[in-house]
C-alpha cells in the first residue's frame, strides 16, 4: 500500500487502495491514524476514528445481545404465492 505519512499529518491514499485495504485502515484509524482518501489525486474524504465518550469505548461487544429475542418464522424461505408470476 503506497501512502505518504508525516508525523501528525493524515496519510494520503487513493480510493482503490483504500477499498482494497479497508480492514487494515480501519484498525489503524482506531489506533488514532487519519487518512485522506483521494480520487485522481484530489482529496475527497477523511477516514478517522469517531470521537466517542469514554464509556462507549469501554463498552463490551454487543454481538449476541439479541439472542433469544428474534424469531424467524418456519415459512420464512417459502415461496410467496403473490410473487409466483414474477418468478417464472
Amino acid at each position: 500500500m503506497k501512502a505518504t505519512h508525516h508525523s501528525s499529518e493524515p496519510t494520503m491514499i487513493g480510493a482503490f487502495e483504500a477499498k482494497t485495504h479497508l480492514s487494515k485502515l480501519l484498525r489503524e484509524a482506531r489506533a488514532g491514524k487519519r487518512f485522506i482518501i483521494t480520487q485522481r489525486g484530489q482529496p475527497v474524504a477523511e477516514l478517522r476514528a469517531l470521537d466517542t465518550p469514554a464509556d462507549v469505548k469501554e463498552k463490551k461487544s454487543l454481538r449476541g445481545d439479541m439472542a433469544g429475542k428474534i424469531r424467524v418464522a418456519d415459512d420464512f424461505c417459502d415461496e410467496i404465492e403473490d410473487m409466483r408470476e414474477y418468478m417464472e
